[in-house]
């Protein structure tokens, strides 16, 4: 006999026949089909989730209260502070030139300037939001504010 791909058969004794279940009492697998008798396992799929009658892992957990918006903005921060101590008097202070001077890594949403610490220099801030205090702080330092549009992401 030619040995080759086209006759190759694995090894005697190495493979076994399927087991056919359910044909009939003279195969020895008819009846029950080798499930044995009655509960759940004779009868269909058990829940991968059941624990044997334990409470179950997701009636143990706490539940989580409240929900989180899908579409919420996040906004880079900024003090006061940080532009009196980076920038001089009458610099035009926007978004982009926080991220060149590596202040902000990301701009994300937009800019929102807050307004812990003090300023005594006269800045002009282009910023999508404004803390209260934080405008109130840069105009009195003789400062102006502008509000931008809110940026796509």
């Amino acid at each position: 006999m030619a040995i080759g791909i086209h006759n190759m058969q694995p090894a005697a004794g190495s493979t076994h026949r399927r087991k056919r279940v359910g044909r009939g009492g003279g195969s020895g697998h008819g009846k029950t089909s080798t499930r044995g008798h009655k509960g759940n396992k004779s009868r269909g799929q058990i829940n991968p989730n059941f624990e044997g009658g334990q409470t179950p892992l997701h009636r143990r957990l706490p539940q989580l209260r409240g929900f989180k918006p899908v579409n919420k903005k996040f906004y880079a921060l900024v003090n006061l502070y940080i532009l009196e101590e980076n920038f001089e008097e009458g610099t035009t202070i926007t978004p982009e030139l926080l991220v060149e001077r590596g202040i902000l890594r990301d701009i994300h949403a937009g800019l929102k300037v807050l307004g812990t610490g003090e300023v005594t220099k006269s800045l002009t801030v282009h910023a999508q939001k404004f803390s209260q205090t934080a405008e109130e702080k840069l105009k009195a330092a003789g400062g102006t504010t502008t509000v931008l549009a809110a940026r796509r992401r």
